[in-house]
């Protein structure tokens, strides 16, 4: 997601965005394996099956990446809003006296 895009949305929503995204990729892995495992498929059918496991796997992967990069952001933001507090807050001290 480009970062104009990001900055509109606010990390926590893109961050609760993305981890309903990947549960659903994982519950489509499962439905797949299961359906990999459990009937005798035509080898047609098998390789469909096998090529949509491993996009869907890649898609899992790609979200956890940027799951992984917007909890960091999310970090950041987090620790320069408790700075800037701790700064209004030396400051108010430091004038109130």
């Amino acid at each position: 997601m480009t970062k104009k895009k990001r900055e509109n949305l606010g990390v926590a929503l893109e961050i609760d965005g993305l981890e309903k995204k990947l549960s659903q990729c994982r519950r489509d892995l499962e439905v797949v394996n299961s359906r990999l495992c459990g009937v005798e498929l035509s080898s047609e059918a098998r390789r469909s099956l096998e090529k949509e496991k491993s996009s869907l796997m890649n898609k899992a992967s790609n979200y956890e990446k940027e799951l992984k990069l917007l909890r960091q952001e999310n970090r950041k933001n987090m620790l320069l809003s408790v700075a800037i507090f701790l700064l209004l807050t030396v400051i108010y001290a430091y004038w109130a006296l």
